[in-house]
């Protein structure tokens, strides 16, 4: 008697002998070996062993490593980061593929965002084309591989955006210095995410390395109010929120600090814009004028900046901005914005500009504040207004993560293969290690799967 699994794929007897008996006289091909010869037999197992993708990956990964740079930079001069380095838990490293190309999407532009699809997309549709060479397609089946390739992007960018995961942190060897995000936003704007309250924000900061973090939601001061209510006792004992607004400025955005605090009244009744005559009544005394950030994207020929002495107007702008038009904005006009800040006497700063999307922090602005552990919220936001007023473009230093720039045609055509090697040689020794161990532990799991595989039995 047969047992059930060893019938249920095998082939009729009489088929198998009969089949056995056709070929046993096989002749040999010109080459004197069999069509079913032991060494084509090897090869054919080698290749579906090692898959292509882990051998082309282990290449890239390998020979990026002597291109190596530092994951971060000075937003402003390109240059290195003596003040902090770039920081990374170990849940992150245990998911470093994952973590890297995460981030990596998170930090890109529109434009880059769609260059990526379309050359994935080409490479889909050379692979497919490629495969058919020795497998017949059929519409069914190309259907249902688009569609998994659809469904695989959706599910990349819905777990980079919604989920939560671990955060590259920036991590600071001067304790006088202070990290600060001067644009993040809560679900009280108009445009934040549903349910991400002050404390969420809170959290990402600390996550990302940010010390301070100003909450800057449109027309409403509920959100900043309830993280100052749950700031910790003193600085330094957790990351400190402080209160601002984003407002229109003569059509400009701008983050207003302390909006609501020290400048009551500063914006019209609905806070949407800023009252010109309540700002020139605030700004009479230079020492103590409200301090506005102008904020991209946005126009920049219509900035109003305020004069060397003092008087109305914008004392900051923001170098880096975390939304993609932001960032896009920000990486092609970086010349034009730095040359304006050294020109106007402004202080260069980022911004998040975080509404509860995605996690991972696009720059961080450094000022050296002595002293201010140990400062109470309103003493630090104070302190921290007044460097920037008094002294406005050497007050900050700006740090911003490294990715591939997209600032012309061409670069945005080759953004698919320039975004990939540039988030390969931004990696450290033992995120390569980790790439490499999930490569090939990969190519292990699913050779042991195809292994197990029920195959033709021989016995009736």
């Amino acid at each position: 008697m047969h047992s059930t699994a060893s019938t249920t794929c095998s082939f009729p007897r009489s088929n198998y002998i009969a089949l056995s008996r056709s070929t046993s006289h096989a002749q040999p091909s010109r080459h004197g070996a069999r069509p079913n010869d032991s060494g084509v037999s090897r090869t054919v197992r080698f290749r579906r062993a090692i898959p292509w993708w882990a051998i082309v990956i282990t290449v890239l990964v390998l020979v990026t490593a002597p291109f190596a740079v530092e994951p971060v930079w000075d937003a402003a001069t390109f240059g290195s980061v003596g003040e902090g380095r770039l920081d990374l838990p170990s849940a992150y490293m245990a998911i470093a593929p994952l973590s890297n190309v995460l981030d990596t999407l998170t930090l890109l532009t529109v434009a880059q965002h769609v260059a990526i699809f379309i050359f994935v997309l080409a490479l889909f549709t050379g692979w497919r084309a490629w495969r058919g060479r020795t497998r017949r397609p059929t519409p069914r089946g190309e259907f249902i591989a688009a569609v998994v390739l659809i469904v695989t992007v959706v599910v990349i960018y819905v777990v980079g955006v919604l989920l939560p995961r671990p955060m590259a942190q920036l991590v600071l060897s001067d304790p006088e210095v202070v990290s600060i995000d001067f644009h993040a936003h809560t679900k009280y704007s108009h445009d934040g995410r549903s349910g991400w309250t002050e404390e969420d924000v809170r959290d990402w900061h600390r996550a990302a390395g940010f010390d301070v973090a100003y909450i800057t939601d449109h027309a409403t001061f509920e959100g900043a109010e309830r993280g100052v209510a749950g700031n910790p006792g003193l600085a330094g004992q957790g990351t400190v929120l402080l209160q601002g607004l984003e407002a229109f400025y003569r059509g400009e955005h701008v983050n207003i600090l302390s909006a609501g605090r020290r400048f009551r009244g500063i914006t019209t009744k609905d806070m949407k814009d800023v009252d010109e005559e309540a700002l020139a009544l605030a700004s009479l005394i230079p020492a103590t004028s409200p301090l506005l950030i102008e904020t991209i994207p946005g126009n920049l020929s219509k900035m109003t900046p305020a004069k060397f002495d003092g008087g109305v107007g914008v004392r900051a702008i923001e170098i880096v901005d975390g939304s993609p038009r932001g960032l896009a904005q920000g990486r092609k006009e970086h010349d034009r914005i730095v040359k304006l800040a050294d020109t106007l006497n402004l202080a260069l700063v980022t911004g998040s500009d975080n509404h509860g999307w995605g996690h991972a922090a696009p720059g961080w602005t450094l000022m050296r504040v002595p002293g201010w552990r140990g400062m109470t919220t309103d003493s630090l936001s104070r302190r921290v207004e007044d460097i920037l007023r008094i002294g406005r473009r050497e007050s900050t230093k700006t740090i911003e993560r490294r990715v591939a720039s997209a600032t012309d045609p061409m670069s945005i055509i080759f953004a698919g293969p320039a975004v990939f090697w540039r988030m390969l040689t931004t990696l450290s020794p033992d995120e390569r290690v980790i790439w490499l161990m999930w490569v090939w532990g990969l190519v292990i799991v699913i050779g042991g799967l195809r292994s197990y595989r029920i195959r033709p039995s021989a016995t009736a």
